[in-house]
């Protein structure tokens, strides 16, 4: 086996986390070479301030994503997308958690084109590059979903709402300091996403399936050898069952299940997956392989 055979042995074995990691570390390089050797062509990847030259590259919206400026900067943005595929990835699909991904490294691009389009002279910077605006939508769902998870930080357990507390009074502060600010107004444009799409999804509405079609095409990218989640995403778990039944018992044991399900699901809600017990976790899985 070569060197390529083996790389794509180990890719497929990735989670979609790790996947998306990879990805944006090859990307990143190829743009550092890009910008020694030719830079124009790099500035066609960046997003950049003001309306009017952002209209003219608008694949630029996503492509900013895919870059990075130093290696702490990539290091820090993959090491929250492997946190959050700990915690996203063990209850929703992978579709999902690129859709969310992509989403909010598309919502980071607008905010930044309509505040330094609106208000120019507030920002310093003439560009933005990385991946943190759909970083922060991954770390405010499950910050939100999860919000009594906990992470283990060095020798304390913190639970998951007071690191998203940290994150957003950080770019507030930020924001009104001028230090990054067009990166810190991305970031907490990210972070309005994953907030927001993490209540619904708690009521059973998934707000990104409009967007299912971008996170679909990408996903293809991260497929290969993919594991399955633990479980099918909650708001498709609370479907009613729609298959003919061959008896009134199979009928009832359906129902039962279902109801089960619900009850399980509700616990998630108020207090979060880490406070299942481990038959309900065990069972959870079982139903998302069904």
């Amino acid at each position: 086996m070569n060197i390529w055979d083996k790389f794509k042995a180990k890719y497929a074995s990735f989670d979609s986390s790790g996947k998306l990691i990879t990805v944006l570390f090859f990307t990143t390089l190829t743009g550092w070479i890009l910008s020694s050797v030719y830079e124009p062509v790099y500035m066609q990847l960046v997003v950049v301030k003001g309306f009017l030259p952002a209209l003219l590259q608008p694949w630029s919206w996503i492509t900013y994503g895919f870059l990075h400026g130093d290696l702490w900067h990539f290091i820090g943005n993959a090491f929250g997308i492997y946190i959050t595929g700990r915690y996203i990835l063990n209850l929703f699909t992978a579709r999902q958690f690129l859709s969310l991904f992509f989403i909010g490294v598309l919502a980071g691009s607008v905010s930044f084109i309509l505040a330094t389009g609106l208000i120019p002279n507030f920002f310093r910077g003439s560009s933005m590059i990385g991946a943190s605006a759909g970083v922060f939508a991954l770390i405010f769902f499950s910050c939100t979903y999860f919000p009594d998870s906990e992470y283990r930080l060095i020798f304390v357990n913190i639970k998951l709402k007071y690191i998203g507390y940290f994150f957003l009074s950080t770019n507030l502060l930020m924001v009104v300091l001028q230090l990054n600010t067009g990166g810190s107004l991305a970031h907490l444009a990210g972070a309005a996403v994953g907030y927001y799409a993490a209540t619904r999804m708690k009521s059973g509405i998934d707000v990104m399936e409009s967007f299912a079609k971008i996170g679909d095409f990408f996903a293809t990218v991260f497929k290969s050898g993919e594991r399955k989640p633990k479980a099918e995403r909650a708001a498709k778990m609370k479907t009613v069952y729609k298959g003919t039944t061959t008896s009134s018992k199979a009928t009832a044991a359906r129902s039962t299940d279902q109801a089960k399900i619900d009850s399980i699901l509700d616990k998630i809600s108020s207090s979060g997956y880490e406070s299942l017990s481990k038959s309900e976790k065990d069972y959870l899985f079982k139903a998302g392989k069904d």
